[in-house]
């Protein structure tokens, strides 16, 4: 029996020949992390996520009505302009975990053209805006063919559905402060799909920047998805959904209040935890570089000698997010250009900061 069947459509309804649909969907940086889940798709923690504003997916996708209705699903996929096959396994697996709520999947042949204004596969989170985009871009679609149900509605199942693609997508589609995983004190948390951040974010938090150090701009040496089943049988994994959870209860006290001090505190220990168990499974592996971690002191250092309130985080990879308050944006870009900067691939780096989620073109 299929779950969530708020999510399944109940009717069958004329379906619209051939169309275009153009959307834009941002990556996220998780601040509380979340690192291990469950069948299918289902997270072992709550998380708290800034969504960002110029990392962001763009994808194009064009559908025409097939003649004659076949048993599997008919797709392109064009991504930076040229052919991906090597794409085509995660969205093929994609699309049979969500046939169930999307029954009109095989009635089409789609070309999926997609492009990404930050490096694949680096770091950033590009499945997360990948996948959100996609699943909004096909809840478009089925609110051409079911245009009386909410926008409220196909919100909530657009994330529902980036969460079977990639579990960090469905904090994509909303923002600037998303929680997806239930949590006894968040109201409205679910682990079916993100919600917005259910109170009120202090002043201080606005327009927070994030400038994304691209360390290294290579792949990524170990999947995320190998990443969490390691998760399973971990010495420490408990403690850790345990520590991530009471973290959850301290940071909405932080948005809530204003309190930086303590922000930094929650946002970098969780970076660094997230790392650990990288290094602490069997088999273990260490995604930081040595300028990551040259990064890390040079900020712990400015912080120290100049009262800043800069701060940093990690994903899955060696990047370095360095996040700081728009009212140090000019002191903290100096900062980072003249101190920074020189540890990144290329001298490359993305100035972003936090923002809303995915959108039409």
């Amino acid at each position: 029996m299929t779950a969530y069947p708020e999510f399944i459509l109940s009717k069958s309804k004329e379906l619209p020949e051939t169309g275009t649909i153009e959307c834009t969907s941002p990556s996220n940086i998780a601040l509380i992390k979340y690192w291990g889940k469950k069948p299918i798709q289902i997270p072992q923690n709550a998380s708290i996520s800034f969504t960002l504003d110029s990392c962001k997916t763009n994808t194009k996708l064009t559908y025409k009505k097939r003649n004659v209705l076949e048993s599997n699903f008919d797709f392109e996929l064009i991504f930076e302009g040229k052919p991906k096959p090597e794409f085509k396994p995660k969205i093929q697996k994609f699309f049979e975990r969500i046939a169930p709520y999307v029954p009109f999947l095989k009635e089409y042949s789609f070309t999926i053209e997609t492009s990404n204004t930050f490096p694949h596969s680096s770091g950033i989170a590009s499945s997360a805006s990948g996948m959100s985009a996609l699943a909004f871009c096909l809840m478009q679609l089925e609110k051409k063919i079911f245009p009386e149900n909410p926008s409220a509605y196909l919100v909530q199942k657009a994330s529902f559905l980036a969460r079977l693609g990639s579990g960090s997508a469905c904090r994509s589609i909303e923002g600037p402060v998303t929680v997806w995983g239930k949590h006894e004190n968040i109201n409205g948390s679910s682990n079916a799909y993100a919600i917005p951040f259910p109170d009120k974010v202090h002043t201080n938090f606005e327009a927070y920047q994030d400038t994304i150090l691209l360390i290294d701009k290579g792949e990524k040496e170990v999947s995320s998805t190998l990443g969490h089943d390691l998760m399973h049988g971990h010495p420490f994994a408990e403690k850790r959904f345990e520590q991530a959870n009471e973290n959850i209860t301290k940071l909405k006290e932080v948005l809530i209040s204003g309190d930086i001090d303590a922000f930094i505190k929650i946002v970098e220990s969780e970076a660094l935890t997230l790392h650990a168990m990288m290094m602490t499974s069997l088999p273990y592996f260490i995604l930081m570089k040595p300028n990551t971690l040259s990064v890390i002191h040079k900020i712990w250092e400015y912080r120290k000698t100049t009262g800043s309130k800069m701060c940093f985080t990690l994903d899955a990879g060696a990047n370095v997010h360095v996040l700081y308050p728009n009212i140090e944006k000019e002191s903290a870009l100096d900062f980072i250009t003249s101190e920074l900067v020189a540890y990144c691939q290329n001298q490359q780096y993305i100035c972003d900061k936090i923002g809303l989620g995915a959108k039409i073109v």
